[in-house]
C-alpha cells in the first residue's frame, strides 16, 4: 500500500500538519511556520527525530511525554491522503482477472485509517495488518503471507506480490514461490537496498502504470 498505491510522502505530509497545529497551540507558535521547519527536517533526512529537532529549532523543549503525545497524534490522526487516478484505473483492472489482497506492515489504526481514507475496501478481497497478528509477524515473516493466501484460496504459485521495500517486501513472497515485481516509486519513504539475494525481486518496474503490461509478458494475465 505505502509507496505502492499512493506516495508514503503525503501520509506524512498529514502527520506533521495535524502534529503543527498541536504543538502551535500549545506553545503560542504559528501552525505554518512549525510544519514548514519540521517538514524540512523530515525531508532533509532526519525520519526519527524531527519533533525534537524542531524544537530546538523554536528554542523549545519537549519531554518524553510530549514527545510520545506528539507521535500518538501523527499515529492516530485521520489523514489527508487519496487514491492516484492512475492506482485506481490499474486496480479496477485487475479486479476484472485476479482476486485482491493486501499484507500491510505499520501501526494501528494507521493502516486502517490509510485504507479507509484511500477507498481500498471497495477493490481488495482480503486485507492482513500484520500488527494484528503480533510485531514479529511484521515482513519479512511469511505469516501474513499465508493467512492471506489461505483466506483467499489460492497457492503462492498462482500469485504475484507488487511491493516497494526491498528491505522487507520481497524475502518471505520470494521463498514461498511468489512471483515478485518491485515499484520503485520517485519520491518513496524507504530507500535501503535488498539486504541479501532472496531479498531482490524478480522484476522492476517505475510507475504502477507499467503493471498490466509487464504481467501481460509474464503471461500472468
Amino acid at each position: 500500500m505505502d509507496d505502492t498505491l499512493y506516495d508514503e510522502i503525503d501520509y506524512y505530509k498529514s502527520g506533521f500538519q495535524e502534529v503543527s497545529r498541536t504543538i502551535a497551540s500549545d506553545f503560542g507558535l504559528n501552525a505554518l511556520d512549525v510544519f514548514d521547519t519540521l517538514w524540512t527536517i523530515f525531508n532533509g533526512g532526519n525520519h526519527n527525530a524531527a519533533f525534537d529537532a524542531a524544537a530546538k529549532k523554536f528554542g523549545i523543549v519537549f519531554d518524553d511525554n510530549y514527545t510520545a503525545k506528539l507521535v500518538d497524534i501523527f499515529r492516530n490522526h485521520k489523514p489527508d491522503i487519496a487514491l492516484p487516478s492512475d492506482s485506481r484505473q490499474v486496480l479496477t483492472d485487475l479486479k476484472k482477472h485476479y482476486k485482491l489482497g493486501l499484507v500491510t506492515d505499520g501501526w494501528l489504526p494507521a493502516q486502517e485509517y490509510k485504507v479507509k481514507a484511500l477507498g481500498l475496501d471497495e477493490f481488495l478481497d482480503c486485507i492482513i495488518y500484520t500488527e494484528k497478528l503480533g510485531a514479529e509477524h511484521w515482513k519479512p515473516s511469511p505469516k501474513g503471507f499465508e493467512i492471506l493466501l489461505s483466506d483467499v484460496g489460492v497457492s503462492a504459485s498462482e500469485s504475484i506480490y507488487v511491493g516497494d521495500n526491498l528491505k522487507k517486501d520481497f524475502i518471505a513472497p520470494n521463498e514461498m514461490g511468489f512471483k515478485t515485481i518491485w515499484i520503485s516509486r520517485k519520491n518513496k519513504i524507504h530507500l535501503e537496498p535488498a539486504p541479501s539475494p532472496q531479498a531482490v525481486p524478480q522484476f522492476e518496474i517505475q510507475s504502477i502504470t507499467e503493471l498490466i503490461d509487464l504481467l501481460r509478458k509474464i503471461n500472468a494475465v
